[in-house]
C-alpha cells in the first residue's frame, strides 16, 4: 500500500537489571537540615522518613492547592 511506513516492532530496551538507587543516608548534614525545616515535631519526623506506628492516619494524596 502506497504511503504507509513500517509499523514494525521498534528496539527494544534489554530487560536486564535495573539501576540501583544508590543507598541515601537519612542522617546526613543536608538530610537533618532539610527535616528540621518540614518536620513540626518527632512523630511528624519518623513518619516522613518512612517509619510508621500502627494505627498511624494516611494522609491525603493530590491535595487540591488553591
Amino acid at each position: 500500500m502506497p504511503g504507509k511506513g513500517k509499523k514494525g516492532k521498534g528496539q527494544s530496551k534489554s530487560r536486564g537489571k535495573k539501576p540501583r538507587k544508590p543507598e541515601v543516608d537519612i542522617f546526613s548534614p543536608a538530610a537533618m537540615l532539610n527535616l528540621y525545616y518540614i518536620a513540626h515535631n518527632v512523630a511528624d519526623c519518623l513518619q516522613l522518613r518512612g517509619f510508621r506506628w500502627p494505627g498511624a492516619p494516611k494522609g491525603k494524596k493530590g491535595k487540591n492547592k488553591t
